[in-house]
Parts: C-alpha cells; sequence; structure tokens
C-alpha cells in the first residue's frame, strides 16, 4: 500500500486553489459537508454536457446512455457497502429522507401503543423528529440510551432500554457531535435477542470506514453522498430486500408506478416503488464516482485520519482553557469542546476572520447539548486534505484570541472614542468606525469594540418572555414607548459578536417614532458598514428576526 500523502491528495479538490483566498482557506468543517474532488465535479458535468436526458422512460439513445449510468452507479452503491442486491438501495435526497422513509413507510403502518423504539442522547435531530412523529401517531414509547463519558452508548444500558416491547433501533454508527464509533454489533445483537428491527445512521461513518452490511446485518443503513466527497441532495437507502417489498411507496407519481387506471394503480417493483419523479440523476453519478475515488484511498486515509486525531488532540490540549464535551480521542476527527468564558460564536467568528472555518452551535444535536448541560460547542473535523501544519494555524489563532484580544480591542477602543467624540448621531459615530476598517478582520474587530458598549439587562430579565425566535444565539428585547411616542429598546446576548450587531440595531431604531420604524431598511445600513456580505446565513437570519421583532411591537402599540 502506497503512502498516503495529504498534499498530493488536496490538489484534487479545485476549491483549494480556486481564488486567493481559498488557496489560504482552512476548512474545518467536514461534519457538515465534505469538498469535491474534480473526478465528482467532472462527471456531473459530463453528465450534463453528453447525456443529459430522464432515465428509464424514453425510447431514444440519449435516453439510454443515462439510464444505463445511473443504474450503473446502484451497482457502484451496491457493492460499496456490500448489499445483497440492487434491489436494496434506493436513491434518495440525502440521510434525512432515508430515515423517514423507514420512520413512515415501516414504523408508521407496523407500531401500535403497545410498542416501543429506542434512539440515544447522541442522535442528529433527523433521526429523533421523525420516530417522535411516528410515536405520537402510533401511540408507541419512545426510549433513550444514555452515554458513556466517552461519549459512546452505555452498553451497561442495552438490557434497560430494550426489551421484548422494543420494535425498532435507530442510532447512529458515530455521532456528529462525539466523533466516536458506537458498538453497533452489540446493538445489532441485542435488537436481534428481542426481534426488534436495527436502522443504522451512517452519515459519519461512511467517508471514514468500511461498511459491509452483510458482516453488520443490520436492516436499514442511510447515508449522504456530500458526507463522502459527493455531491449534495444524494444519498442513499439501504433496506433488506424482504423489509423494502413489504412496506408501502413513500410518495405516488410517476416513475414509481406499474401500471394506473382509474380501476386502481400497482406500483413498481423494487427498489422504484420508493423513487417518485425524475431522480437527481446528475448527483447519483456524482455520488457513485465519489465512491469510486474514496475507495482508491481508502485504507491508506484511515492511517492518515489517525495520525491527524493523535496530532490535533495532543495540540488542542495545550490550551487549558479548551474543555472537551467527552474523554479520550475521537474515533474520526471531530472535535467537540468549549472554552471557558468565550461564547462559541464569538470564537467562530473571530476564527473567520483568520480565514479559518469551523462550527460553532448546537450542530443539530439540541438533546445532546441538554444531556451535556450546554447551549452549544465548538467543532472543528478534519477531512484527509486537511494538512498538521492547518491545525498548527488553528491553535495558534485560539491562543491570539485568548492573550491579545483585550488588549488589542482596548487600545483600538481608545482610538475610536477619540476620532467620534464630536459626532452626535450614534449610527454616524459607527459608520466613522468602520469607514478605517479594511476588509472583514477590520470589520469584525470592529463589532467587538461596539459589543462593549451594549447596556446589559438584568439577568432576571434574560428570560422567554423577552426572548427573541429564530436567531443563532438566544437573543433578549425589551421595548418601551414614551410619551412623545419615541420608542426606546434594549437587548442583550451572551455573544459578545452578537452584542455589536446589537448596538447598530439600536443605534438605528431607537429614538424613532413608530412612523420612521416601519419604514426603515436595515439591511441598507449595514450594507453602507460593509456587512452584509459577511453574515452568514444563520446569523443574517437571526438579525432580521431582531428587526421583525422591532417592527411587530411597534405595530402592536
Amino acid at each position: 500500500m502506497a503512502e498516503f500523502s495529504p498534499k498530493q491528495f488536496r490538489k484534487q479538490f479545485p476549491l483549494f486553489s480556486s481564488t486567493p483566498l481559498n488557496s489560504s482557506m482552512i476548512y474545518f468543517d467536514n461534519a457538515a459537508t465534505t469538498q469535491k474532488p474534480l473526478a465528482v465535479i467532472d462527471e456531473i458535468g459530463d453528465y450534463y454536457q453528453t447525456s443529459n436526458a430522464n432515465v428509464h422512460r424514453s425510447s431514444h439513445q440519449l435516453s439510454a446512455k443515462a439510464t444505463a449510468k445511473f443504474e450503473k452507479a446502484r451497482a457502484v452503491v451496491t457493492q460499496f457497502i456490500g448489499a445483497k442486491n440492487e434491489k436494496e438501495i434506493v436513491w434518495t435526497k440525502g440521510t434525512t429522507e432515508a430515515i423517514n422513509i423507514v420512520a413512515q413507510c415501516y414504523a408508521r403502518p407496523l407500531l401500535t401503543k403497545h410498542d416501543e423504539i429506542v434512539v440515544s442522547y447522541a442522535e442528529h435531530h433527523a433521526n429523533i423528529v421523525p420516530w417522535q412523529q411516528v410515536a405520537e401517531h402510533t401511540g408507541a414509547k419512545l426510549n433513550v440510551l444514555p452515554l458513556t463519558s466517552c461519549g459512546r452508548i452505555d452498553l451497561s444500558s442495552l438490557d434497560s432500554v430494550i426489551n421484548s416491547n422494543t420494535k425498532l433501533i435507530a442510532i447512529n454508527m458515530i455521532s456528529n457531535v462525539t466523533g466516536k464509533r458506537n458498538a453497533i454489533e452489540r446493538i445489532i445483537a441485542k435488537a436481534k435477542a428481542v426481534g426488534a428491527k436495527v436502522l443504522i445512521d451512517g452519515a459519519q461513518a461512511i467517508a471514514h470506514e468500511r461498511i459491509d452490511i452483510q458482516q453488520l446485518d443490520c436492516d436499514f443503513f442511510a447515508f449522504s453522498a456530500h458526507k463522502v466527497f459527493g455531491p449534495t441532495g444524494a444519498g442513499v437507502l439501504y433496506g433488506k430486500e424482504q423489509l423494502l417489498t413489504a412496506m408501502p411507496p413513500y410518495q405516488f407519481g410517476g416513475e414509481m408506478i406499474k401500471k394506473v387506471s382509474f380501476n386502481g394503480t400497482s406500483f413498481a417493483d423494487l427498489p422504484f416503488k420508493f423513487e417518485t419523479g425524475t431522480p437527481n440523476i446528475a448527483g447519483v453519478l456524482g455520488l457513485a464516482k465519489a465512491l469510486t475515488f474514496t475507495k482508491q484511498y481508502q485504507a491508506s486515509m484511515a492511517i492518515y485520519e489517525q495520525q491527524l486525531i493523535d496530532y490535533t488532540h495532543s495540540q488542542l490540549k495545550t490550551i487549558p482553557q479548551i474543555k472537551f464535551l467527552f474523554d479520550e480521542k475521537p474515533d474520526i476527527p471531530i472535535f467537540s469542546f468549549v472554552i471557558e468564558g468565550e461564547h462559541n460564536h464569538d470564537v467562530a467568528a473571530y476564527l473567520d476572520t483568520q480565514n479559518i472555518a469551523i462550527r460553532a452551535g448546537h450542530h443539530c444535536a439540541m438533546p445532546l447539548m441538554e444531556y451535556l448541560g450546554q447551549t452549544g460547542c465548538l467543532r472543528v473535523s478534519l477531512a484527509p486534505y486537511n494538512l498538521k501544519s492547518e491545525v498548527d494555524s488553528l491553535v495558534l489563532a485560539l491562543k491570539r484570541f485568548l492573550s491579545d484580544g483585550e488588549e488589542q480591542i482596548s487600545i483600538q477602543k481608545k482610538i475610536i472614542e477619540d476620532q467620534s467624540a464630536t459626532l452626535n448621531n450614534p449610527f454616524d459615530k459607527i459608520a466613522k468606525q468602520f469607514a478605517n476598517a479594511k476588509g472583514w478582520d477590520g470589520r469584525h474587530r470592529e463589532i467587538m469594540l461596539l459589543s462593549k458598549q451594549l447596556e446589559r439587562l438584568p439577568k432576571d430579565e434574560r428570560n422567554s418572555d423577552f426572548l427573541v425566535q429564530g436567531c443563532e444565539s438566544d437573543v433578549w428585547l425589551k421595548a418601551n414607548k414614551d410619551d412623545s411616542g419615541i420608542w426606546q429598546f434594549q437587548t442583550d446576548c451572551d455573544a459578545k459578536v452578537i452584542r455589536g450587531l446589537l448596538v447598530i440595531v439600536l443605534a438605528i431604531f431607537n429614538h424613532q417614532h413608530s412612523e420612521k420604524i416601519a419604514t426603515i431598511d436595515v439591511e441598507s445600513y449595514f450594507d453602507e458598514l460593509g456587512l452584509i456580505q459577511h453574515l452568514s446565513p444563520s446569523r443574517g437570519n437571526g438579525l432580521r428576526a431582531i428587526v421583525e421583532r422591532i417592527k411587530t411591537l411597534v405595530s402592536e402599540n
């Protein structure tokens, strides 16, 4: 086996060299989505350029060519995961849709109020909410497997949680937060002992471990293309043939039928009865190419990934303020932690100014965060195209954030205060500050300076009565209108970067009449400051939620 070269591997991913900014980007959000190699991108482009036609339906040569490629892709997946035959491979939009198919077509028609479903505390929302809905519809009970301090499912709890009433167990192979591999073989064996079926969420495992469905002997397995160097919007549901055969279709329409008349309709055979309408043909071809690409590196990538895990874990441990959510190193390169005294979004926003992309928040695992007593965390997730030197840059940036940030902010704050002392309009003062800012790094620094100006709400007023729905971090808003009809708003947030943005919002809306507030286009103000293009979708949506709440309060009073 040839030695794996991460630098050579990285060269196959065009994003990292497409622009000067991207060439210096450190992308540590691979648990959310991986980048795409040129082979996958070319495969998608080739379909549209040389064989773009619908599959299975037309009688012309172009359709035959597209159909042959499409079904060859199914054979690639069958072989990659070791399924018995191609009938067991159903194309989906991704892991989420695959789980929903099992929930709606297997569990919902079958379960009763006497039955139980089992999940774990470490599940993604996509492997919790569908089962909650099934339980609500059927009366079945939803039971939850606890975790060890290492973040794995606690095997000592299997006998107390899984019993003769258990009909379905839906668990992840590897969690998108813990990065730990569960002993699913033990859980599957327990399920068989009580006659339960097992669905495995393989979204995080598919790129890091060779999957052998026959050896696992699970009943259902789901994964997404975009977690394994493939395109978004494509995924796979594996199901044992006899189970899929007995299940009703998920949706109805074209492609999934055998015959339609007003006297009745019959459905297509497997796997087509679950594949309604025109499929994501290009996505499926891209998925197959991604699996072929991955297979040739699988063994050597695993060795390098273990080196990345060891190195990253040891380097992050050099920062005393970092507190990992779980004991021991992860099994795949996902590191979840908090930094004492710092809000997760402040850290992530600062790293973004240094062109380092990580994830902050609950990672679609709110029950896990509640279980751990956290509101969220930072997540650094690596792939084989990441380098140890990038880990060094991350650690250096975190140390700089912790040691130098306050001193630099204090110096710049004094300069800005001197420059803006003669300005009376609050927004004009802010605009003056931002006029001298260079790039996103400078603008981010100004936002952090502004955060110090926000008068914070008393802790007893940071409650659900004043909470604004739709923000990525908890934001509280109070409003008051005086006798002359002038509005005054007070806001607060635990994240400094959000508090800085709130200062801008208050500068725009405070001391205004209702009529004026109704006409304010807040995005034009943020555009003037050069911030619009730097607001992440979630942060931009949060800003809009705050503005909408202000305007709602004003219109109702």
